[in-house]
């Protein structure tokens, strides 16, 4: 009891944003989990890549403020890594990421 009293009053528990931010963030890694199920050709190049540009920065900010917030740093992490496979499923798609053959070699 004394564990759950010490982590229900720390200063990144859950009577602080510390702990309700990453929790609702989580939501977007869940989004991203499922939209690897959906055709890559319903990807959209420019959110995908606002989404990375947000997890990258959030995870910047979870390492320095204080206390650090490690929840919000392990989500925007798991985040970015599903935002970027979304990005190459996208690129692939589009013929970006096809192997080419040299000019010259038939």
């Amino acid at each position: 009891m004394a564990a759950f009293k010490a982590f229900w009053n720390s200063p990144v528990g859950p009577k602080t944003t510390h702990f309700w931010g990453p929790i609702a963030n989580w939501g977007f890694v869940a989004a991203g989990l499922v939209d690897t199920q959906k055709p890559p050709e319903m990807i959209s190049r420019n959110m995908t890549a606002a989404m990375c540009v947000y997890s990258g920065l959030f995870m910047r900010f979870a390492w320095m403020v204080q206390p650090r917030n490690y929840l919000l740093l392990v989500c925007h992490a798991s985040n970015e890594s599903v935002q970027l496979y979304q990005l190459s499923r996208w690129a692939k798609a589009q013929g970006f990421l096809e192997k080419k053959e040299p000019e010259g070699q038939h």
